[in-house]
C-alpha cells in the first residue's frame, strides 16, 4: 500500500472514531434528556411514516417524554411490528401508541385518515409531517401526481389543511415539517409540476423538499396569532431505508457501508431536531423557521419567496381539491 493510501486510511479511520464518539455521547445525552423530562404528558402527536427510520426514532423520543403518539403509516402490519419494538425500547413509564392507516400517495386515504382523527381526537397537539419518498423511478400516485411531489408535498399539504382547525383549537400546538438541505438543488417549475415534460429523480426530490419549505413559509403567515406554530427541519444525512431506490454497485457496497457507518447519522440522531421542535419550551411561539441540529439556520432566498409560496399554495389547493 502506498504512503498516500495509508494516510487516507488513517484519516478516514480517525474521522470514523471521532464521529463514533460524537454519536455515542450524543445518543447518551438524548436518552438521558428524554429519560428525565415528562413535558409531553397528556399531549397527542401524529407522526407520518413512523414505522421506520427517523419517524420511528422520533416516536421513541416522544414516547419517552410520555406523549400519546399516533403512528400514521401506509402499512399497518409494519406499524404493528414497530409498535412492539417501540414499547420494548421505551420501557416503563412510556406514553401511549396508536396505529392508524395513512397512505400519502392517495388523497382518498388522507381524507379518510383525517375524518377518523377528527371523530376520535378532540385534541391534537403536534403534527409531524415526516414520511417521504426519495429519488424513486418515475411513477405516479393514485391521483396521477408524480410520486415524490405528490407524496412529499401534496399528501402532507392536504393532511395539514384538513387537521388545521383541530390543531388551532388545541393551541398552543405545533406542526413540524421534515424537509432536506437538498432543497437547494430544487426549483418550482409551475409549468411542469407533474414532471410530464422531463423527469430527473434527484431534481424531483429536491423540488418536493423545496415545496415543503415554501409551504411552511406560507402556512406560518396564515397561522399568525392562532397559537399554532409551524417549523421545518432538515435532519442531515441519516442512514435509513429511505435510499432503497439508490443502486450501489456490488463492489462498492463495502466502502459505502463503512462510510455510511462513520459519517451518516443514526435515525436517533436524525430525529433529535424533530423531537426538539415538538417538545422544547425553547421554541414555544417560534414559527416559520428552518432548523438543523436543533439550531435555526438560514435559508436561500428562493425558499422564502412570498410570491412563489403563495402561488404554490393556491395551485396545491386546486390539485388536492380544497378549493370551493
Amino acid at each position: 500500500m502506498s504512503t498516500a493510501a495509508v494516510l487516507v486510511a488513517v484519516a478516514l479511520g480517525g474521522a470514523g472514531v471521532l464521529l463514533f464518539l460524537r454519536r455515542y455521547f450524543s445518543i447518551r445525552q438524548a436518552l438521558r434528556t428524554s429519560g428525565c423530562l415528562r413535558m409531553m404528558q397528556g399531549k397527542t402527536v401524529i407522526i407520518t411514516g413512523a414505522n421506520s427510520g427517523i419517524g420511528k426514532a422520533t416516536a421513541l423520543g416522544l414516547l419517552k417524554l410520555q406523549a400519546r403518539v399516533i403512528l400514521a403509516c401506509r402499512n399497518c402490519e409494519r406499524a404493528e411490528e414497530a409498535s412492539r419494538e417501540l414499547q420494548q425500547e421505551a420501557g416503563e413509564g412510556q406514553g401511549e401508541i396508536v396505529i392508524k392507516q395513512l397512505d400519502l400517495a392517495s388523497l382518498k386515504s388522507v381524507r379518510n385518515f383525517c375524518d377518523e382523527m377528527l371523530k376520535e381526537e378532540p385534541k391534537l397537539d403536534v403534527l409531524i409531517n415526516n414520511a417521504g419518498v426519495f429519488q424513486c423511478p418515475y411513477m405516479k400516485t393514485e391521483d396521477g401526481f408524480e410520486m415524490q411531489f405528490g407524496t412529499n408535498h401534496l399528501g402532507h399539504f392536504l393532511l395539514t389543511n384538513l387537521l388545521l382547525d383541530r390543531l388551532i383549537k388545541s393551541a398552543p400546538s405545533r406542526i413540524v415539517v421534515v424537509s432536506s438541505s437538498l432543497y437547494k438543488y430544487g426549483e418550482i417549475n409551475f409549468e411542469d409540476l407533474n414532471s410530464v415534460q422531463s423527469y430527473d429523480k434527484g431534481f424531483a426530490y429536491s423540488r418536493s423538499k423545496l415545496a415543503n419549505i415554501l409551504f411552511t413559509h406560507e402556512l406560518a403567515k396564515r397561522l399568525e396569532g392562532t397559537g399554532t406554530t409551524v417549523n421545518v427541519v432538515h435532519p442531515g444525512i441519516v442512514k435509513t431505508n429511505l435510499g432503497r431506490y439508490i443502486n450501489i454497485p456490488f463492489f462498492a457496497k463495502p466502502l459505502f457501508n463503512a462510510v455510511s457507518w462513520a459519517f451518516f447519522k443514526t435515525p436517533l440522531q436524525g430525529a433529535q431536531t424533530s423531537i426538539y421542535l415538538s417538545s422544547s419550551p425553547d421554541v414555544e411561539g417560534v414559527s416559520g423557521k428552518y432548523f438543523g441540529d436543533c439550531k435555526e439556520e438560514t435559508l436561500l432566498p428562493k425558499a422564502t419567496d412570498d410570491a412563489v409560496a403563495r402561488k404554490l399554495w393556491d395551485i396545491s389547493e386546486v390539485m388536492v381539491g380544497l378549493t370551493k
